[in-house]
């Protein structure tokens, strides 16, 4: 039952005999902050008034008399300016936890009535070197935002997009040159301006080992290309291990270099655009403040941003004849509307802030309007070991490797702290918290929420025997009166909704916050079960009392590790 959705068509239903049909859609119905104002807030009085041409504290007294009738309600008051506060039925309460005992079938009630293709391109980092942490990010939530888009429904590629025709890689090229010297036994300097990093030596030594001193003294016109090639593939393969190493797959890995050979792509988008009178010759002004790197004081071929709502039109080549990084995106972005998405995510670091109105206005201009452009930026996120910064990788030469840090704290630490934060906040990472045993440690305090849900099944076969846990969903739910037990009911009842607003928003900490509040509830009860042995879930005295206790219990778990797959974290049975 998706309680949630229930009532605010219930709501819906009732405005609508008051003449009301128009603005329905901003009706939400939200748990209070106040637990003594119910479980469920509707806003429907406020929102709807003034449109209806009534007081909202009128409109609300009207809701609530009405909403006093439905048997999935057991008390309603007006608050405020026109809240109406809305507590269930136990029936209703016991249908939560009935439909959540079947943690797949309850997960797909957030499913959508209109599922898209959805394109999410994350990580994406230049193919220089490892991982590092900060890359670690922005991968997690890449990955945890495609996956809880698969669960609303929508066909998801997970997408990688290889930056190696830039100037970047010639710079590796020629680092991984040096270190193919010194595999021939050569003394070599790596100097200013070239990758310093240990992890080249093995790229080196495999060039030795096979082309011999072939390469050695050919002109660097004739060595580069071959070398490129060779250090994007090894480095590639390198980024490929880490990722694997956080459990993080792509579907697609997208070549910057295809969109320039066999024939340019680029050009040829700018010429559509052209077409469309989207892109003409131009000179811009100055920008105020911080100089933009593409800005020359010239005529430009330039792309009408500001069609779209961007603050200034963007230049789309670059004074030499070449393109800027603006314009292969543009081509870029095209390729995947012509693949046929309806949206496109794109998860960025902090530092592309200033790509996201250009590159929505690129996509709107593209698609006509059609499809919906989502740019999410990562912070950057900083390394504490005990509260003391930590010092650079000896591997990477002036960075932490991604590796480094799941090898000491663990997949599921790494992935879930890097979502226990909106992405566009800063991120302390200390290696002491996340492996504390302790409710400041977020991903300790959900899995051992979970294996804690285990634990009382495995007591209470112990106590009462195999008899009791079985058949849950005949138990009686109805008797589950308790307020700590109608309590995580009813946030048992959110995760439908929480799991649609997560994809709709793709904001993926929604369901980290989710998890910890509902691991929280639990716990809290238990605790309450230490001093009260009336309110334990497995309490010999009242089989069918507990038969109903277990029963909640085992839809917290199953919502609980339906929320951690989706966040790619694993959901023990044990923890000590």
């Amino acid at each position: 039952m998706h309680l949630v959705e229930t009532l605010k068509a219930r709501v819906t239903a009732i405005v609508a005999r008051e003449g009301i049909t128009e603005g329905c859609e901003r009706i939400a119905v939200e748990t209070p902050r106040e637990a003594s104002h119910g479980d469920f807030s509707t806003n429907a009085a406020m929102v709807l008034a003034k449109a209806a041409g009534r007081k909202p504290r009128e409109l609300g007294e009207r809701i609530a008399a009405a909403l006093r009738e439905d048997p999935l309600v057991a008390d309603v008051s007006v608050a405020g300016p026109g809240f109406v506060n809305i507590t269930v039925s136990p029936a209703a309460s016991a249908a939560v936890v009935r439909a959540a005992l079947d943690g797949p079938a309850f997960t797909a009630l957030a499913r959508t009535d209109a599922p898209q293709k959805v394109n999410v391109e994350y990580v994406s980092a230049n193919p220089t070197g490892p991982m590092h942490v900060g890359h670690a990010r922005g991968a997690v939530v890449g990955d945890a935002l495609a996956a809880i888009l698969e669960r609303r429904g929508h066909a998801v590629t997970r997408e990688y997009y290889i930056n190696d025709a830039g100037a970047q890689v010639d710079v590796l090229a020629r680092s991984v040159f040096l270190r193919y010297q010194e595999a021939l036994g050569e003394a070599v300097e790596i100097p200013s301006g070239l990758y310093p990093g240990d992890y080249l030596v093995p790229v080196g030594e495999a060039l030795a080992r096979a082309h011999g001193a072939a390469l050695k003294d050919l002109p660097e016109e004739a060595w580069l290309p071959l070398v490129r090639e060779a250090a994007v593939e090894a480095m590639m393969d390198v980024i490929r291990d880490d990722l694997a190493a956080l459990a993080i797959r792509h579907d697609v890995f997208f070549s910057e270099k295809s969109l320039q050979a066999p024939q340019d792509v680029v050009a040829g988008t700018i010429e559509r655009l052209r077409a469309d009178g989207l892109v003409y010759e131009g000179v811009l002004p100055p920008p105020k403040g911080h100089m933009e790197e593409d800005w020359e004081d010239r005529e430009q071929t330039l792309f009408r941003s500001t069609a779209y709502g961007d603050d200034v039109d963007r230049a789309l080549m670059k004074s030499d004849g070449s393109y800027t990084y603006f314009a292969s995106d543009i081509a870029y972005h095209d390729h995947k509307i012509r693949r046929g998405y309806d949206r496109l995510v794109d998860v960025l670091g902090a530092d592309h802030g200033g790509y996201v109105k250009r590159m929505t206005a690129a996509v709107a201009g593209l698609s006509q309007g059609r499809v919906r452009l989502d740019c999410l930026l990562c912070q950057l996120v900083k390394l504490y070991r005990g509260g003391e910064p930590v010092k650079m990788s000896k591997r990477a030469g002036d960075f932490v490797t991604l590796r480094e840090v799941v090898d000491e704290v663990g997949a599921d630490a790494v992935r879930f702290m890097m979502l226990y934060r909106k992405s566009d906040a800063p991120l302390d990472f200390d290696f002491v918290k996340v492996t504390e045993q302790s409710r400041d440690n977020p991903v300790f305090y959900v899995q051992y929420a979970h294996a804690r849900c285990a634990s009382v099944r495995r007591q209470a076969v112990e106590a009462l025997g195999e008899g009791v846990v079985a058949d849950a969903a005949s138990a009686p739910l109805e008797a589950l009166a308790d307020p700590g037990e109608r309590g995580i009911a009813v946030r048992l009842a959110l995760w439908p909704q929480v799991l649609a607003s997560a994809a709709d928003a793709a904001e993926p900490h929604r369901v980290a916050f989710y998890l910890y509040d509902l691991a929280s509830v639990l716990h809290a009860q238990w605790n309450r079960g230490k001093d009260d042995e009336t309110l334990r879930f497995v309490y010999a005295e009242a089989p069918e009392l507990t038969r109903g206790r277990l029963a909640l219990v085992e839809a917290v778990r199953n919502v609980l590790r339906e929320g951690l797959a989706a966040l790619g974290v694993g959901a023990p049975e044990e923890m000590r």
